[in-house]
């Protein structure tokens, strides 16, 4: 399964396919989840649990991070966009992704699971 969303991503224009493959990568390693693919959607659990999703769209372009229990976490980037538990977090691909901004919300949002 690892390798399907790795061609997947292998599929994809850079530099979306770098951060992709970057956060795949950061999500199992550095902060502990474990990946599932559905729908064609990188999955990500915790504890066994939902945790996050990554999202990309191929005509906008744009990635992010939809993570489930996002509501319970006040952080300026992290974006409701009218939804009522989820919370999002946009990923600029042509950027350097902020990693400890990610860890920090990531650690926060672990103590709801």
């Amino acid at each position: 399964m690892e390798d399907q969303i790795h061609n997947y991503f292998l599929t994809l224009p850079e530099p979306e396919q770098s951060a992709l493959l970057f956060l795949h990568q950061f999500l199992m390693n550095e902060i502990g989840l474990q990946f599932k693919r559905k729908f064609n959607t990188p999955f990500y659990y915790y504890n066994g649990k939902w945790f996050c999703f990554v999202s990309y769209d191929n005509k906008k372009r744009n990635i992010y991070i939809s993570f489930v229990k996002g509501n319970q976490v006040s952080h300026p980037k992290l974006l409701s966009e009218g939804r009522k538990q989820m919370k999002i977090y946009k990923i600029l691909p042509e950027k350097n992704i902020n990693v400890s901004e990610l860890s920090k919300i990531s650690n926060a949002l672990k103590k709801w699971y």
